[in-house]
């Protein structure tokens, strides 16, 4: 298995000007003084389609042949790369379809069809999605692309963490939510490459901490689907590309409760006027908890979407 390096960061980099946003790096005196830090917030909750998945998506796509892109491509998805692969397949004037669990938020499953994709619902919880996707590729002739374990998805990852240290410098540490892993290992390539002193940690929901549990015991471990309100992470494993880049460049993996990610969302839209979805508070609400010395350090939250239903939001803000 060859690995991806920083430089399929950098041309993945090459092949998103002028297709993805450069999104901003925002800052928060309040969240300055709670942590006694210096915070840097990369907000991939700005990106297109609303969540830093349409970097890697339409950096893989953009590398079909004609061949595949007559062909269309096959995708599976909670709802962020659902919604990524939609919305490049469209751009690149390809069909695509996409399996999307039966208890996904609505708001995600009405984008992803509204980018012009064909959806099919699956049972998350009784139901192999990976196997489901693998049989309708080959019976389709159509690509698959899964939502983290490919070179060309976690290079485009990557450049968020890219953009997130070219514009700020040097960081001494950097949360980043994980879920399949591929917005984790795409960042620890940029981070060891730009800025090799940074301390990377992956931060997945206390429910579903399959990748803390592989990170301790040096191999892949798998778990039942995972019941959190970070759906976005709601993985049952990490992938093979993800894992090994994991294991070489990040620090540690953390964990969040879903009480800690319903304080984030409240801090994010009162303090500093944003909507996150609670997969996307993962990075901030473990910094702020997980007990690690920050004091005075220069700090890097990658806040990696915010598409979640204004109902559900309301729900949970006001819970």
């Amino acid at each position: 298995m060859l690995l991806p390096t920083y430089d399929d960061v950098t041309a993945a980099a090459q092949r998103l000007q002028g297709q993805a946003h450069r999104t901003p790096v925002l800052r928060s005196s309040t969240a300055d003084s709670l942590l006694g830090a210096q915070l840097f917030f990369k907000c991939e909750n700005y990106q297109r389609m609303g969540a830093f998945k349409f970097r890697g998506a339409f950096n893989a796509l953009s590398k079909f042949s004609e061949a595949q892109r007559r062909a269309g491509v096959l995708a599976f998805s909670s709802g962020n790369h659902a919604q990524a692969i939609a919305l490049s397949a469209r751009i690149l004037g390809m069909p695509a379809a996409i399996l999307m669990p039966h208890d996904a938020p609505q708001a995600k499953v009405d984008a992803t069809r509204g980018y012009g994709a064909e959806v099919i619902i699956f049972d998350r919880y009784k139901e192999d999605r990976e196997a489901l996707a693998r049989g309708l590729a080959d019976k389709r002739g159509m690509t698959l692309i899964p939502p983290y374990d490919h070179p060309d998805v976690l290079a485009g990852q990557g450049t968020a963490a890219k953009e997130l240290f070219d514009e700020v410098g040097g960081l001494d540490a950097l949360f980043v939510p994980l879920g399949g892993g591929g917005l984790l290992s795409g960042s620890a390539l940029a981070a060891r490459a730009l800025s090799p002193g940074c301390k990377v940690y992956g931060v997945e929901p206390e429910a579903g901490n399959d990748g803390q549990q592989s990170f301790r015991a040096g191999r892949i471990i798998d778990i039942a689907t995972p019941r959190t309100i970070a759906d976005g992470a709601q993985t049952q494993h990490l992938g093979e590309y993800t894992f090994a880049l994991i294991r070489a460049n990040v620090d540690d993996v953390l964990t969040a409760t879903d009480a800690q990610l319903v304080e984030a969302m409240r801090f994010f839209a009162e303090r500093m006027k944003m909507l996150v979805e609670p997969t996307g508070c993962l990075g901030f609400a473990a910094a702020r908890h997980a007990g690690l010395p920050l004091a005075g350090k220069r700090v890097g939250v990658v806040i990696s979407g915010g598409n979640v239903d204004l109902r559900r939001f309301a729900e949970l803000a006001a819970a």
